[in-house]
């Protein structure tokens, strides 16, 4: 892979990843820290735009598409959506008893996640 892919991608992570931490805070601020809220929106509005790229470029590995591939979903969206974050979160919410809200949270960024990503996707296809 070239350097400059490499640069892309790393320049989307980058605005991801501070795009995330502006989203987090906000909804933080504004709803209260007892549960993730800013990490479950995140994934559910990466969820929906990942799903909407795909159905915008598709899956074609065609030169230009790639790029924009590598920039907006591998770089971007991977450096904004967090699995991590999610993983850590609900444990502590397991952890300190709060065993409901730690399943809701998985379970809401799963079933609800999976159903934005094909929401993006129609849409997508549909606005082409």
């Amino acid at each position: 892979m070239s350097t400059g892919l490499l640069l892309m991608m790393a320049a989307g992570g980058a605005l991801g990843g501070m795009a995330r931490l502006a989203v987090s805070d906000l909804l933080a601020r504004r709803m209260g820290t007892t549960f993730p809220w800013g990490t479950l929106a995140v994934n559910l509005s990466g969820a929906l735009l990942a799903g909407g790229l795909v159905g915008w470029f598709g899956l074609s590995h065609e030169t230009g598409l790639a790029r924009s591939w590598l920039l907006l979903v591998v770089g971007l969206l991977g450096g904004y959506t967090t699995v991590s974050s999610l993983s850590l979160q609900s444990l502590t919410l397991w952890q300190s008893g709060r065993r409901r809200a730690a399943l809701v949270n998985l379970s809401v960024t799963l079933v609800a996640g999976l159903a934005l990503a094909a929401l993006g996707w129609w849409l997508a296809g549909w606005l082409a």
